[in-house]
Protein backbone atom coordinates (compact mmCIF):
# COMPACT_ATOMS: atom_id res chain seq x y z
CA UNK A 1 0.00 0.00 0.00
CA UNK A 2 2.34 2.06 1.20
CA UNK A 3 4.61 2.14 -2.45
CA UNK A 4 1.56 2.40 -4.39
CA UNK A 5 0.85 5.71 -2.28
CA UNK A 6 4.49 7.06 -2.95
CA UNK A 7 4.37 6.06 -6.63
CA UNK A 8 0.82 8.63 -7.62
CA UNK A 9 1.78 11.06 -4.47
CA UNK A 10 5.05 11.66 -6.62
CA UNK A 11 2.74 13.24 -9.34
CA UNK A 12 -0.79 13.38 -8.53
CA UNK A 13 -3.48 16.11 -6.99
CA UNK A 14 -5.61 19.44 -7.37
CA UNK A 15 -9.11 20.25 -8.72
CA UNK A 16 -8.79 17.00 -10.15
CA UNK A 17 -5.14 15.98 -9.64
CA UNK A 18 -2.22 17.76 -8.22
CA UNK A 19 1.28 16.59 -8.97
CA UNK A 20 3.74 16.06 -7.18
CA UNK A 21 7.20 15.81 -6.61
CA UNK A 22 8.99 14.34 -3.64
CA UNK A 23 8.07 14.37 0.32
CA UNK A 24 6.32 16.96 1.97
CA UNK A 25 8.49 18.59 4.18
CA UNK A 26 7.27 21.73 5.56
CA UNK A 27 3.86 21.75 5.87
CA UNK A 28 1.74 20.97 8.74
CA UNK A 29 -0.95 18.62 7.40
CA UNK A 30 -3.69 18.25 9.61
CA UNK A 31 -6.35 15.01 7.98
CA UNK A 32 -9.72 15.35 9.41
CA UNK A 33 -12.34 13.14 7.41
CA UNK A 34 -14.78 16.24 7.71
CA UNK A 35 -17.49 17.49 9.75
CA UNK A 36 -19.31 20.37 8.35
CA UNK A 37 -18.53 22.04 11.15
CA UNK A 38 -14.77 22.15 9.81
CA UNK A 39 -15.48 21.83 6.18
CA UNK A 40 -13.16 24.75 4.20
CA UNK A 41 -16.07 26.98 2.78
CA UNK A 42 -15.46 29.40 0.20
CA UNK A 43 -18.63 31.98 -0.05
CA UNK A 44 -20.61 29.54 1.54
CA UNK A 45 -20.15 26.55 -0.63
CA UNK A 46 -17.74 23.39 -0.30
CA UNK A 47 -16.42 20.30 -1.49
CA UNK A 48 -18.98 17.19 -2.69
CA UNK A 49 -19.25 16.31 0.89
CA UNK A 50 -21.04 13.09 -0.85
CA UNK A 51 -17.60 12.08 -2.22
CA UNK A 52 -16.27 8.78 -1.30
CA UNK A 53 -12.71 10.31 -2.12
CA UNK A 54 -11.84 13.36 0.76
CA UNK A 55 -8.56 14.96 2.32
CA UNK A 56 -7.86 18.67 3.87
CA UNK A 57 -4.90 19.69 5.35
CA UNK A 58 -3.36 23.28 6.38
CA UNK A 59 -0.46 25.42 6.85
CA UNK A 60 0.80 28.82 8.17
CA UNK A 61 2.89 31.02 5.81
CA UNK A 62 5.16 33.84 6.90
CA UNK A 63 4.13 35.95 3.99
CA UNK A 64 2.01 38.72 3.10
CA UNK A 65 -1.65 37.73 2.08
CA UNK A 66 -1.48 39.96 -1.35
CA UNK A 67 2.03 37.60 -1.93
CA UNK A 68 0.39 34.39 -1.28
CA UNK A 69 -2.50 35.74 -2.73
CA UNK A 70 -0.70 36.31 -6.46
CA UNK A 71 1.22 33.27 -6.78
CA UNK A 72 -1.52 30.90 -6.21
CA UNK A 73 -4.10 32.37 -9.09
CA UNK A 74 -1.69 32.99 -10.95
CA UNK A 75 -2.01 29.52 -12.60
CA UNK A 76 -0.29 30.37 -15.44
CA UNK A 77 3.10 30.03 -13.49
CA UNK A 78 1.98 27.27 -11.91
CA UNK A 79 5.07 24.99 -13.74
CA UNK A 80 7.65 27.55 -12.61
CA UNK A 81 7.26 26.80 -8.85
CA UNK A 82 5.28 22.80 -9.13
CA UNK A 83 8.31 20.75 -10.49
CA UNK A 84 5.47 18.44 -11.77
CA UNK A 85 3.22 20.38 -13.63
CA UNK A 86 4.42 20.42 -17.43
CA UNK A 87 2.08 22.80 -18.42
CA UNK A 88 -0.74 25.30 -17.46
CA UNK A 89 -3.02 27.59 -19.89
CA UNK A 90 -6.02 29.96 -18.63
CA UNK A 91 -8.78 29.55 -21.01
CA UNK A 92 -9.89 32.86 -20.59
CA UNK A 93 -8.02 36.41 -19.80
CA UNK A 94 -8.04 39.31 -16.97
CA UNK A 95 -8.13 38.48 -13.32
CA UNK A 96 -9.34 35.18 -12.25
CA UNK A 97 -12.87 35.10 -11.06
CA UNK A 98 -16.17 33.29 -10.94
CA UNK A 99 -16.32 31.66 -14.32
CA UNK A 100 -12.13 31.55 -15.23
CA UNK A 101 -11.13 28.28 -16.51
CA UNK A 102 -7.53 26.93 -16.98
CA UNK A 103 -6.19 23.54 -17.90
CA UNK A 104 -2.55 22.18 -16.90
CA UNK A 105 -1.34 18.68 -17.58
CA UNK A 106 0.68 16.62 -15.46
CA UNK A 107 2.62 12.69 -15.80
CA UNK A 108 1.32 10.52 -13.71
CA UNK A 109 3.48 7.19 -13.16
CA UNK A 110 1.96 3.64 -13.43
CA UNK A 111 0.16 2.42 -10.45
CA UNK A 112 -2.23 -0.47 -9.75
CA UNK A 113 -5.45 1.40 -10.84
CA UNK A 114 -3.87 3.09 -13.95
CA UNK A 115 -0.99 2.88 -16.83
CA UNK A 116 1.36 5.70 -16.93
CA UNK A 117 0.00 8.93 -18.48
CA UNK A 118 -0.57 12.62 -19.19
CA UNK A 119 -3.47 13.79 -16.75
CA UNK A 120 -5.11 16.78 -18.80
CA UNK A 121 -7.16 18.73 -16.12
CA UNK A 122 -9.82 21.20 -16.91
CA UNK A 123 -10.54 23.52 -13.94
CA UNK A 124 -13.35 26.09 -13.39
CA UNK A 125 -13.53 28.62 -10.73
CA UNK A 126 -17.08 28.48 -9.38
CA UNK A 127 -16.64 30.77 -5.95
CA UNK A 128 -13.39 33.27 -5.23
CA UNK A 129 -13.18 36.24 -2.84
CA UNK A 130 -10.02 38.34 -3.46
CA UNK A 131 -7.47 37.27 -0.52
CA UNK A 132 -10.12 34.96 1.19
CA UNK A 133 -10.70 31.87 -0.64
CA UNK A 134 -11.51 30.48 -4.31
CA UNK A 135 -13.02 27.42 -5.05
CA UNK A 136 -12.82 25.16 -8.44
CA UNK A 137 -13.78 21.95 -9.96
CA UNK A 138 -13.49 20.05 -13.09
CA UNK A 139 -12.56 16.22 -14.55
CA UNK A 140 -8.73 14.97 -15.06
CA UNK A 141 -8.63 12.80 -18.27
CA UNK A 142 -5.62 10.44 -19.53
CA UNK A 143 -5.21 7.55 -21.32
CA UNK A 144 -6.19 5.03 -18.93
CA UNK A 145 -7.35 7.54 -16.00
CA UNK A 146 -10.28 9.46 -15.36
CA UNK A 147 -11.23 11.34 -12.42
CA UNK A 148 -14.94 12.15 -13.09
CA UNK A 149 -14.70 15.32 -11.00
CA UNK A 150 -12.47 16.76 -8.55
CA UNK A 151 -13.63 19.57 -6.51
CA UNK A 152 -11.28 21.86 -4.31
CA UNK A 153 -11.22 24.88 -1.74
CA UNK A 154 -9.25 27.36 -0.32
CA UNK A 155 -9.46 29.88 2.09
CA UNK A 156 -6.60 32.23 3.44
CA UNK A 157 -6.55 33.71 6.75
CA UNK A 158 -4.16 36.32 8.50
CA UNK A 159 -3.08 35.66 12.01
CA UNK A 160 -0.82 37.54 14.37
CA UNK A 161 0.90 38.57 10.83
CA UNK A 162 0.87 35.07 9.20
CA UNK A 163 -1.82 33.38 6.58
CA UNK A 164 -3.39 30.01 7.76
CA UNK A 165 -3.77 28.40 4.09
CA UNK A 166 -6.43 25.94 4.86
CA UNK A 167 -7.74 23.77 1.64
CA UNK A 168 -10.01 20.59 1.00
CA UNK A 169 -10.48 18.30 -2.34
CA UNK A 170 -12.85 15.69 -2.89
CA UNK A 171 -12.98 13.26 -6.20
CA UNK A 172 -15.58 11.09 -7.31
CA UNK A 173 -15.12 8.62 -10.24
CA UNK A 174 -15.18 4.61 -10.97
CA UNK A 175 -11.69 4.34 -11.42
CA UNK A 176 -10.69 5.66 -8.30
CA UNK A 177 -13.30 4.70 -6.49
CA UNK A 178 -11.96 1.23 -6.91
CA UNK A 179 -9.36 1.69 -4.08
CA UNK A 180 -10.93 4.45 -1.69
CA UNK A 181 -7.84 3.92 1.00
CA UNK A 182 -5.15 4.28 -2.30
CA UNK A 183 -6.77 7.24 -3.73
CA UNK A 184 -7.49 9.88 -0.51
CA UNK A 185 -3.97 8.92 0.48
CA UNK A 186 -2.53 9.78 -3.23
CA UNK A 187 -4.78 12.79 -2.91
CA UNK A 188 -3.51 13.68 0.72
CA UNK A 189 -0.12 13.48 -0.09
CA UNK A 190 -0.30 16.08 -3.28
CA UNK A 191 -2.23 18.42 -1.18
CA UNK A 192 0.05 18.67 1.66
CA UNK A 193 2.62 18.94 -1.41
CA UNK A 194 1.36 22.12 -2.56
CA UNK A 195 1.17 23.72 0.68
CA UNK A 196 4.66 23.13 0.83
CA UNK A 197 5.84 24.23 -2.26
CA UNK A 198 3.59 27.15 -2.02
CA UNK A 199 4.87 28.33 1.54
CA UNK A 200 8.55 27.81 0.00
CA UNK A 201 8.15 30.35 -2.52
CA UNK A 202 6.24 32.92 -0.71
CA UNK A 203 8.44 32.89 1.99
CA UNK A 204 11.58 32.89 -0.25
CA UNK A 205 9.84 36.15 -2.16
CA UNK A 206 9.20 37.65 1.10
CA UNK A 207 12.67 37.48 2.37
CA UNK A 208 14.11 38.66 -1.28
CA UNK A 209 11.78 41.71 -1.01
CA UNK A 210 13.38 42.22 2.97
CA UNK A 211 16.67 42.44 1.39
Amino acid sequence: MKNRMVAVATAVAVAGLVAVAGAPARAEPRRDGGSDRVTVRCAGETVDTAAKIRYRTETTIDAPLRTIWKIQTDVERWPSWQTPVLSSKRLDRGPLRPGSSFRWTTQVPETALNPATTLVVTSTVRQLQHQRCLRWDGPAIGAGLRIDEGVHVWTFTEVDGRVLVRTEETWRGDQVEQDVEFSTAALGEGLKTWLTELKTLAERECERARR
